[in-house]
This record gives structure tokens, sequence and C-alpha cells, in this order.
């Protein structure tokens, strides 16, 4: 094979490398976009305007959802005729939803539009969807309102004490579905978190290694031709091909490793801990034993860097034959706990580390105190070690 032919069958080779990658490159990406498409929760409360008219017999079911502490905004609804309720903000103490917000009970009324009992500033959208009589509950969750559901009659009515009960126990069951809700989403979110690290990385140590090789060998190429203008020109398109998919392959790996902190909390422990266990050969576990409340950045970051530094402590002298790692929800705030069974010594075992000692946990603890939270490290009973960070959620020192 002449000089030529050899470079021709590199390029060929090349080009074909580089189109094979991107079609990976689109293929992860695509992936990605399926995992963020979650809806639960606004299945949840489509169901639950549905199961009202169905299960109560009323004309209409909707349900309106809590944008703030003193709003909400009817969103989903069933049997409506027209789009007046559709999108309708309702703040506290206005209407017969807004009432349901401020007493935090149930409110009914035989005839909207010329019921005492509530104001009227939506008595023409009422009209305009023609329903009369009307009960509006709570829905809660844990131990906040977070929806509100209403049932509507076209026609004046009674509404007796079997139908406010019906929408109540409606209502209880929406509360639990959305608690439910919440918790997959959370799991949901924190495997996302964990598939865009994994895709992340595998990006950038497949893709990313192939684009550059593939510039170098179209580089070198550049080199062992000196006289073939077409080729030359060929060349430089292709190089700047590999560096277009280059330059979108970064920004790809930026937009995955994007993930706000309070939610990527659970994944940065569980990736220490595999880093840990990886780099000393000791089993490590994470365990998130409930779900948490949403931290902010520098509380997510504070919990972070105590595990990060309980792990160094735990390589430096612990001796252990394991580590476990947990986060759970604590007097009103978030705790992570690192415990170890080892038997190495410890210049860091009492409840605050002593003068000149621990400088890693006394920064810890200072930074800790500053944000109205505690950093801990005792020894145990079984000569093992346990080291606790605790941070109140934000508005919540003590």
């Amino acid at each position: 094979m002449c000089d030529r032919e050899r470079v021709t069958a590199r390029r060929h080779a090349a080009e074909d490398l580089a189109a094979e990658h991107s079609a990976v490159l689109g293929g992860l990406l695509r992936e990605r976009e399926e995992l963020l498409a979650t809806l639960d929760r606004v299945a949840a409360l489509n169901g639950t305007a549905r199961l009202i008219r169905e299960s109560i017999g009323t004309h209409s079911g909707f349900v309106a959802e809590l944008t703030g502490p003193e709003q909400a905004v009817i969103r989903w609804m069933s049997g409506n005729r027209t789009d007046a309720l559709q999108d309708l903000t309702v703040p506290i103490g206005q209407g017969i939803g807004g009432r349901v917000l401020a007493l935090g009970r149930p409110v009914k009324v035989n005839d909207y539009v010329s019921s005492p009992s509530i104001t009227h500033q939506f008595d023409a959208q009422v009209r305009g969807e023609g329903l009369a009589a009307m009960i509006a509950v709570p829905i809660v969750s844990g131990t906040e309102t977070v929806a509100i559901a209403y049932a509507a009659m076209r026609e004046r009515r009674d509404f007796g004490d079997d139908a406010v009960q019906s929408l109540e126990d409606i209502a209880s069951e929406a509360g639990r579905a959305l608690k439910l809700a919440s918790v997959a989403e959370s799991d949901r979110e924190t495997a996302l978190s964990a598939e865009r690290l994994r895709m992340q990385s595998a990006l950038h140590d497949s893709v990313g290694a192939l684009l550059f090789s593939i510039g170098v060998q179209v580089r070198n190429l550049h080199e062992d031709i000196s006289d073939n203008p077409a080729l030359e020109s060929r060349l430089r398109r292709l190089e700047g091909d590999v560096s277009a998919a280059s330059r979108a392959l970064r920004e790809s790996l930026l937009a995955l490793s994007e993930s706000s902190p309070e939610r990527a909390l659970p994944v940065e422990l569980a990736e220490h801990c595999r880093s840990f266990q990886a780099r000393c050969g000791v089993p490590a576990r994470f365990v998130q034993l409930a779900p948490v409340p949403r931290l902010d950045a520098e509380r997510t970051g504070l919990l972070v860097a105590a595990v990060r530094e309980g792990l160094l402590n735990v390589e430096k002298h612990a001796d252990a034959l394991s580590v476990v790692v947990s986060l759970l929800p604590s007097d009103d705030g978030v705790q992570v706990v690192v415990a170890d069974d080892g038997t190495g010594h410890r210049s860091e075992d009492t409840e605050q580390p002593a003068p000149g000692t621990g400088m890693g946990l006394r920064a810890l603890a200072e930074r800790a105190a500053r944000l109205g939270g505690r950093v801990s490290l005792v020894r145990d009973e079984d000569d093992g070690c346990t080291l606790r960070a605790w941070v109140p959620e934000p508005c919540r020192r003590r």
C-alpha cells in the first residue's frame, strides 16, 4: 500500500470513529432527557380531580395547588365545560378556597354567588363555568396544607355531612399520595444525580478520549502530507469538526455536572463512601435513614466536608474493618454520622477536639457553629469512633 492509500485509509478511519462516537454522544444525551420526565405529582392531583367527580357524583371536581403559604392556583379540573377557572389564583381568605386556606377546615355553600359566608371576587368565573353548590376541603401532606380539593354542582344543593366526609376521605388519600410522590421524586432525583455522574464519567472517559485521539491522528496526518492541497483542506475541515465535537462534549459534561446542592447531597456522600472503599479496601456503606429537608449550599457543603473529614480520620488512624455513613433528619435539621469499628489510636476522642489537635475537626466545628450547628467526635464503648455533624434547617438556628 502506497503512502497516499495509507493516508486515505487513516482519514476514513478517523471520520468513521468521529461519526460513531457522535452517535453515542447523542444517544446518551437522549437517555438523559428521558430520565428527566417525571410527572407523578401531576398524575396524583389530576387523578384526584377525576376521583372527586366520579366518587361523589358531582358535576365537577377540581384541585388547586398551593404556590405559596397564602395562595393556591386551580390547575386540575374534571367535568368542566369552560376554562373560566383554569389557572385561577386564589389568595387566602378569598372565595371558598381562600376561606379553606384561612380556616384549615372544610367549607360548603348551597349557592356560590349568593352565599353570605364567602367573599365574591370570583363570581364571574363561577358563573362562567355554570356552578352553584360547592364544597372545598384542605389536602394535607404530613402536617401542611398543600392543596385544596373542590366538588361542585351546577344547581343549588344542600350538601350533607356524607358528601363532606367523602370529599375529606378523597383529600386524605390525595395527601398520602402526594407524600409518597414527594419521597419517590426525591429518590428519583438522587438516582438521576447518580446517573448524571455516571454518564459524565462515561462520556469523558470514552467519547472524550476518542475525540482527543482522533484529533491527534488528524494533526499527525497534516505532518505526513505536504504535497496534496485538496487533502490538506479536507483534513482541516475534519480537524474543525473534531474540535467542534469536543466543544459540544465539554458543554454536555458541564450540563451533566449541574445539580442543585441539596439534591446532590445523598449522591455526594455515597460517592465519598465508594471512593474511600476503593482507596482503602475497607467496606464503606452509605445509608439514608429517611428523607431530609432541603438545605442551602453552605449547609450542604458543611455536611459533605464533615463526611470527607470523618473518612479521612478513619483512613489515617482507625485501623477499621468497616465504616457506615448515615444521613437523617434530626431535631429540625439534618445530621450526618460517620461510624467505624476501628481500634487504632485517635487523638480526637472527645466531644470537641482538644486544642492543638484535630485541626480539620476544629475548623469544621467553628464553621458549623456559625450556622447554628455542631460537630462532635467521640470514642464508642467498642473502641470505634463516631463523628456527628448537625446543621439546622435555614432560619432555624439554635
